[in-house]
This record gives structure tokens, C-alpha cells and sequence, in this order.
């Protein structure tokens, strides 16, 4: 008898061991890396990856320089110090951006989502290649006030560096080139598509809309989608929405243009994870969602280049929303928060 339940317990501790195992190397797969793929509801991405493809070693560098505070001047302020994960990669709290020395910027700090996606960069436009958009932070007196120059002096100075640029790319030499490659690929898979609404359009395990979420999806449709278009609930363009002129008169895109027709216009945000990244506007002005609305609903400013979208033969128009209204569209905006997105460890400072 003794010999029989020895043998009982040795053949259940082999079935565990053998359970751990298989249990073990399914996480292995789930945390595998799977490189950049597509979200099923989501358009053809707009970054050639094809000259950039996404590497596991590529990422992890990426990710390594996107934390890495020698970016700046003083060693002090990396692009996560003014993107952070927890909120969806904005500065909450922060009406402006606060750079070394808290210097304070001119911009809120926009989120780092499905970037791939995107046509042009910052609030004011400017940039339209991914690969070169840190260099507008990086050199910015009131942000890292840094040259890229410099920047690469100090990473050839860090003992990991030669062995993550040689994973990624082939060899030990450390340029900008595979510098800004290496932060594309980390921000490129700051994909942010497995919110409710995502698994409602993809009809995942049954997900579907609570009558009020419906409610304020119809509403979406009716008064905001032109400009926050699924499934990126942004068309990518620029537009003057009606805020006041701020003290500093930012006139926006037309900073990168010189054209008059471009005073005060802004790219419009997406409003993914909108929970997560206020305050809202290009400067950061409007602290909550119902400041938001009303700003739509009453303070439309008649400044130049005002939307067409916001205008009537008779004057500004803007969006009317009621109180029953802004409830159940706060409700489905809440959808569109991804808290996987938030919290996903390989986008984490390790």
C-alpha cells in the first residue's frame, strides 16, 4: 500500500511538473515578441515599414533611448519624462510640457499612439516623417535643449550601446540614422487598439454597447466624426476649433507653413483614451471632458480660419450638446480607453 501511494504521488507530481512546463512555455509564446502587426479594424498604415522593419533587438533599443535622460542637455528629461505610459504617454497633470530645469513649453505633450498611422506630427505640423520627429524635442531650448550631435557623443560613451546598435542593425556604429530608426520602432509598437469599442467593431466574446454607450456612439456620429474619424478617431488634418488665441498667440500650423490660411489651426487629436490624457487641447487649457463640450456647445470663438464645420450664414455655429447628451457621450468615449494599452510591460522603462 505504501509503495502504491508513493507511486500515486510521484505520478501526480510528474503531471504537475509536466502542467508547469506546458503552462510555462504558452507564456513564453504570449510573450514572445510578434513585432508590428496591423489591428484587424484598422487602415493600412501610413509609415514605410518596409524601410524600417520592426526587430526585436530594434525595439528594445528603441525602447532603451526613449528612456534615456542623456537625450537632453543636462542629463535629465528623456522622451519619457514628457510621455508617460500611464498616461497613455502624455504628461498628466501638465497643462504645457516641462522640459530640463522645468523650463516650461508652449504645448501640451501630445499621446504616443498608433503613430504609424500618421501623416504629420506635433500640434503645429511641420514634421511628416516619424523617423525625424525627435529631433524637434531633442533640440528644444524650453524641452532637452540638446544637440543630436552631442547626443550621439554620450550614447558612444555607454558601455551597452555598441552591442544594442550591433543586435539592431549589423554593427557597433552608433549614427543618428539608426538612432531615430531605433526610437521609430519602439513608438511604433505604441499600438493602442483593444479598447471596448475595438472588441465591440471586431465582435469579440460577445462584447457589444450598454444602451448608453449606443446612445452616445449615434451622437458621435452625428457631431463628431468628421473630424475624429474611426477607427483612429482622428482624420489626420488641421483645423481651428475656436479657442481664444492663448497669451502667447500660438497660430499654429501656419508657423510651419507662413500660409494665412493656416493661423490657428491644430492637428486634431484622436480621442482614444481620452480618460487618461487631460487636459485637453493643443495647450492644454480645458482640464475636463465637459469643459470640452462646452467650449463646443458656447465659447466657439470667431478667430480666423474658424471651421467650416463650426460656422452658419449668421455666425459661429458650434456643436449644441444638452446635459443628457454629454452623459451618454461620455459614456461611449469611455470606450475607447484601452487599459492594457496603459499598463503593457514591454512599453515600461525596464
Amino acid at each position: 500500500m505504501k509503495k502504491r501511494a508513493l507511486w500515486i504521488v510521484l505520478l501526480c507530481f510528474g503531471v504537475m511538473l509536466y502542467a508547469c512546463k506546458k503552462e510555462s512555455e504558452k507564456q513564453d509564446k504570449v510573450n514572445a515578441f510578434s513585432g508590428f502587426k496591423k489591428p484587424e479594424n484598422f487602415p493600412d498604415p501610413q509609415y514605410k515599414l518596409a524601410n524600417n522593419p520592426v526587430t526585436e533587438a530594434g525595439f528594445l533599443l528603441g525602447r532603451s533611448l526613449f528612456y534615456e535622460p542623456r537625450l537632453s542637455r543636462n542629463n535629465t528629461i528623456s522622451c519619457g519624462s514628457c510621455h508617460i505610459q500611464s498616461s497613455a504617454f502624455t504628461q498628466h497633470g501638465h497643462d504645457v510640457s516641462h522640459g530640463i530645469e522645468d523650463r516650461l513649453g508652449t504645448r501640451n505633450s501630445p499621446p504616443i499612439m498608433n503613430l504609424a498611422w500618421n501623416k504629420a506630427f506635433m500640434w503645429g505640423g511641420g514634421i511628416y516623417d516619424l523617423d525625424l520627429q525627435p529631433i524637434a524635442p531633442i533640440t528644444a531650448h524650453e524641452e532637452m535643449d540638446e544637440s543630436v550631435e552631442n547626443v550621439m557623443v554620450k550614447l558612444r560613451q555607454v558601455s551597452k550601446y555598441p552591442g544594442m546598435f550591433k543586435a539592431a542593425f549589423g554593427s557597433e556604429e552608433i549614427t543618428t540614422a539608426k538612432f531615430m530608426k531605433a526610437l521609430s520602432q519602439f513608438m511604433l509598437m505604441c499600438v493602442s487598439a483593444d479598447s471596448k469599442y475595438d472588441k465591440a467593431m471586431r465582435k469579440e466574446a460577445g462584447a457589444s454597447f450598454t444602451a448608453d454607450e449606443q446612445a452616445g456612439y449615434e451622437l458621435f456620429k452625428a457631431k463628431c466624426a468628421t473630424c475624429h474619424t474611426e477607427p483612429l478617431f482622428t482624420d489626420g488634418s488641421f483645423r481651428n476649433n475656436g479657442l481664444g488665441p492663448s497669451p502667447i498667440d500660438d497660430q499654429g500650423l501656419y508657423t510651419a507653413t507662413l500660409q494665412a490660411t493656416d493661423r490657428y489651426k491644430f492637428k486634431v487629436p484622436s480621442l482614444r483614451n481620452v480618460s487618461y490624457t487631460a487636459p485637453y487641447m493643443h495647450d492644454g487649457r480645458l482640464l475636463s471632458l465637459n469643459a470640452v463640450f462646452e467650449h463646443y456647445n458656447s465659447e466657439v470663438q470667431a478667430t480666423p480660419n474658424l471651421d467650416p464645420l463650426l460656422q452658419q450664414s449668421s455666425g459661429i455655429k458650434g456643436i449644441s450638446l444638452s446635459a443628457d447628451e454629454r452623459s451618454k457621450l461620455t459614456s461611449f468615449l469611455k470606450t475607447l480607453d484601452d487599459p492594457g494599452f496603459i499598463t503593457r510591460k514591454d512599453l515600461a522603462e525596464q
